[in-house]
C-alpha cells in the first residue's frame, strides 16, 4: 500500500503549500461598449494584498501573459487582451501569491543596451535596434516584419542589390522636421540641424511589451539647442504580426519654437524598395479611402502601406491617436516609397493653398505626438485596420470588481 500512500502524501504537500502562497483573487472585466476590438495593450491599477510576491492573469482560455509596474504601493498589471465583438465584454482574474515570481525561460519583448544602440527582440527574434550615435539623429533600423524580413529600407545604412538610393536622409523609421525656428532638421547637410540622444531614461522588458524611454536634443549648426524632446517606443508582443507605439513629446525651454509650413517631415518610415507603389507593386491606402497617389497630402486617421517583401505581401499601417497634435494628421506619404506624418505642412499639400501650417510652442511649453504603428503579413481589408485604429482611438474599458 505505500507505494499509493507516498504519492498521495507528496500531492497533499503541493497543495498545501500551493494554498499557502495564495493570497486571494481579483475578476477584472474587460468591455468594448461602443467599437469592435482587435488584439489591444490593455491596464489596470491593483492594490497588492500583504505579502505580495507574484501576480498571475487567468483569462476564459488559461493563463494569460501579464508584466507588472510598481507605481507608488500599487501594482500596474498589463497585457494584451484578445480581440472583442462591439458590446462584448470578457472577465479575467489575476490570482496573487507570497511565491516570487521566475522570469527564467519566458518569452516576450527584451531591450538591451549593445554598445551605442538598442536591441529590441521579440520571442528571441530581432525586431529592430535604436541607433543613436553613427548618424545625424537617432532612428530605428533594421524593422524586421512578421514574415521574418526587413519591411524598411537598407540606404543609406548599407547597399543592397535593387535598392532604391535616393534621399539618403531616409534612415527606416525616424522622427524629425525641416523648419524648426527656421532650421532645417530633416536633411543631412552641413547646415542642417542635428538630434543627439542625451539620456536613456528607462529600458523595460517583459512578457507583454518593451519600453524605451530616451532624452533627446536639437541642436543648430551652431551648436545651440533649440528644443528638446522626450520620446517613448513601446513594442507589444502579440499575435496578428508586429505593433509598437511611439510617442515624442518636444518641449520649448527658454525661447519659443516654431514648426514651419514645410512638407519635410515629420515621424517618417521609408518602406522596402520592393513595396513602392512605382514600381507597381506596392499600394497605399487611407482610411478616408484614397489610395496611391491621391493620399499623399491628404489628412486621415490612418495610412496602410503594403506590398511584397521576398515574395510575400507585407503592410505598415500608422495610426494617428486623436490627442496627437493636430489630429487627423496629413500624410507626406509618396509612391517612391516615403511614408511620413506631418501635421505642420500644408501649403505644399493639395488642400492647403492659402493656409498657414507653421505652429508656435510657446516658452517652456510641449507638443505631443502619438503613434500606433501596426505591422502586418498579408493585404488586409480596409476594416481590419480600422478595427485596430478604433482599439488605439477608443481602447476597451477595464474595470478591477
Amino acid at each position: 500500500m505505500s507505494r499509493f500512500i507516498i504519492p498521495a502524501v507528496i500531492a497533499l504537500m503541493m497543495i498545501s503549500t500551493a494554498w499557502a502562497g495564495n493570497l486571494g483573487s481579483r475578476a477584472i472585466v474587460v468591455s468594448a461598449p461602443n467599437h469592435a476590438c482587435a488584439e489591444t495593450p490593455v491596464s489596470v491599477v491593483l492594490t497588492p494584498p500583504k505579502g505580495f510576491g507574484s501576480v498571475t492573469l487567468h483569462g476564459p482560455n488559461g493563463v494569460v501573459p501579464c508584466q507588472r509596474r510598481e507605481e507608488g504601493g500599487k501594482i500596474r498589471l498589463m497585457w494584451v487582451a484578445d480581440p472583442l465583438e462591439k458590446g462584448a465584454s470578457r472577465t479575467y482574474r489575476a490570482e496573487f501569491s507570497s511565491v516570487r515570481e521566475s522570469r527564467q525561460g519566458l518569452t516576450g519583448v527584451s531591450v538591451s543596451k549593445v554598445d551605442n544602440t538598442v536591441a529590441v527582440q521579440i520571442d528571441g527574434k530581432p525586431f529592430t535596434t535604436l541607433h543613436f550615435a553613427d548618424g545625424p539623429k537617432p532612428y530605428l533600423y533594421p524593422v524586421i516584419g512578421p514574415t521574418g524580413d526587413p519591411v524598411t529600407r537598407d540606404y543609406p545604412m548599407k547597399e543592397t542589390e535593387g535598392e532604391t538610393k535616393d534621399h539618403p536622409h531616409h534612415r527606416s523609421w525616424w522622427f524629425t522636421f525641416g523648419s524648426v525656428n527656421g532650421i532645417d532638421f530633416w536633411a543631412e547637410t552641413p547646415t542642417a540641424g542635428r538630434i543627439f540622444q542625451t539620456k536613456i531614461e528607462t529600458l523595460e522588458s517583459g512578457p507583454v511589451m518593451g519600453r524605451i524611454r530616451t532624452l533627446n536634443d536639437w541642436v543648430a549648426p551652431t551648436g545651440k539647442v533649440v528644443c528638446t524632446d522626450v520620446r517613448e517606443i513601446r513594442v507589444y508582443r502579440i499575435s496578428s504580426g508586429r505593433l509598437v507605439d511611439f510617442d515624442v513629446t518636444v518641449r520649448a525651454l527658454d525661447e519659443p519654437v516654431t514648426f514651419g509650413d514645410t512638407k519635410e517631415g515629420m515621424m517618417g518610415i521609408r518602406v522596402a524598395s520592393s513595396m513602392d507603389v512605382d514600381r507597381g507593386q506596392g499600394h497605399i491606402l487611407n482610411s478616408r479611402g484614397r489610395k496611391d497617389g491621391d493620399a499623399w497630402g491628404r489628412p486621415a486617421e490612418w495610412v496602410d502601406y503594403c506590398g511584397p517583401v521576398n515574395g510575400k505581401t507585407v503592410g505598415i499601417a500608422v495610426m494617428d491617436h486623436p490627442s496627437s497634435f493636430r489630429h487627423p494628421t496629413y500624410w507626406h506619404v509618396r509612391t517612391y516609397g516615403l511614408f511620413a506624418a506631418n501635421p505642420f505642412g500644408l501649403k505644399d499639400f493639395p488642400d492647403g493653398e492659402g493656409k498657414d501650417g507653421s505652429h508656435t510652442i510657446p516658452k517652456g511649453g510641449e507638443l505631443r505626438f502619438r503613434y500606433r504603428v501596426f505591422i502586418h503579413e498579408g493585404a488586409v481589408e480596409r476594416s481590419v485596420i480600422d478595427r485596430v485604429f478604433n482599439s488605439y482611438a477608443h481602447p476597451p474599458t477595464v474595470v478591477a470588481k
